[in-house]
């Protein structure tokens, strides 16, 4: 590069500035062809550099391909019926949660807690392991209103490759179809993270088998076609829960998403979409925080995504004399970005402990 300016500067050393040349020396006269090569001379390396630029840049962007999504390999699997014609009365109504292991009991009783102030007329259940849930915290959880029914792991398939260890469980969701074994006609289902804030009955009027809000991503995804599996409405339908573990082992889907991307798939366009007042990502208040503001006066149901008040941030579960700290040090998680809604669910659970203490000393003679 150096050459190649050495050589078009001194071709321009042959010109003489204007008012000082010598009347009686002619000028000297640099040929066309030798600017010419002098200009071509500098943008050689010029278009090189750029080409090589241009390379890198789109190297990189070829190398940031877009997360794989559920439905990018679409399969018709699912040809049961989109709505129902059964409308089930209120004691054919439930609202279900799961207990997989001690470390998430304080959630559920703290869950059931939110949902007798919210005066729901549906039968809560809870679905527990019997082989990981102790029965002090199975007597706690019962203490909040939950009415226990054990049920049987359901292995995540391909042995778990590819999943993340926090959801290795979580293909059990496939049990809620079966329900109907024990009389319910519609439940919602609840994730153990969630909180509810006010009566959510209407849900249980509607025709359609499936529905579930949007699910929300923090980032540059935002609002996204797919679902989160936090909270569902279905049907129970034991024919559908078998031809659900039938084409389980046989599905594509992106096993990091587990259970959620496999219900995307088997559901692709046949699920009623609810709004996110229902299912009140945590994600949308700072993805969408004009949006939340808005919708925060209907919100029925928070989900505790982006910080979880009683789990350590390595997912260890904790007794429930110890869930208080978590809580109040998690006020601070993101910055403080959640210390309302973990606020909320503090206050949730505070009143839980004092109203159940007479049962929480049973339990622990148990």
């Amino acid at each position: 590069m150096n050459y190649l300016l050495s050589r078009f500067f001194n071709l321009h050393r042959q010109y003489v500035l204007l008012g000082t040349e010598d009347p009686e020396k002619p000028v000297p006269v640099v040929p066309r062809r030798r600017r010419r090569q002098a200009l071509v001379l500098i943008l050689i390396p010029v278009i090189l550099l750029g080409s090589i630029i241009a390379n890198i840049v789109f190297a990189v962007k070829l190398g940031k391909q877009p997360t794989r999504r559920p439905l990018d390999n679409y399969q018709h699997i699912n040809t049961f019926p989109i709505a129902s014609p059964r409308v089930a009365t209120s004691g054919q109504n439930a609202i279900v949660t799961t207990l997989y292991n001690d470390g998430y009991v304080s959630a559920v009783a703290t869950l059931g807690h939110s949902l007798q102030k919210a005066n729901s007329t549906a039968r809560l259940i809870v679905l527990y392991f019997p082989s990981a849930v102790s029965p002090q915290s199975l007597c706690l959880a019962s203490s909040s209103g939950w009415h226990p029914v054990p049920v049987t792991r359901i292995a995540p398939p391909q042995d778990g490759k590819g999943i993340n260890i926090h959801f290795a469980d979580q293909f059990t969701k496939l049990s809620l179809w079966s329900l109907d074994k024990i009389g319910i006609e519609s439940l919602v289902y609840l994730d153990a993270d969630t909180l509810v804030l006010r009566n959510f009955d209407e849900l249980f009027q509607l025709p359609f088998a499936f529905a579930a809000a949007p699910d929300v991503w923090g980032d540059q995804r935002g609002m996204t076609l797919e679902f989160n599996a936090g909270v569902l409405f279905l049907k129970p339908n034991s024919d559908v829960y078998n031809h659900l573990l039938e084409v389980l082992p046989h599905t594509r889907f992106p096993m990091e998403f587990a259970e959620q991307a496999f219900l995307n798939q088997y559901f692709a366009g046949r699920t009623l979409t609810l709004p996110p007042v229902y299912n009140g990502n945590l994600a949308m208040k700072t993805r969408y925080p004009v949006a939340w503001e808005g919708l925060k006066d209907e919100m029925r149901v928070y989900h505790y995504t982006m910080v979880k008040p009683f789990l350590t941030k390595s997912y260890k579960g904790l007794s429930m004399d110890e869930v208080i700290l978590r809580a109040q040090a998690s006020e601070e998680d993101y910055h403080g970005a959640y210390r309302e809604e973990v606020v909320m669910w503090e206050k949730m659970w505070e009143e839980m402990w004092v109203n159940n203490q007479e049962m929480r000393e049973r339990c622990s003679r148990v």
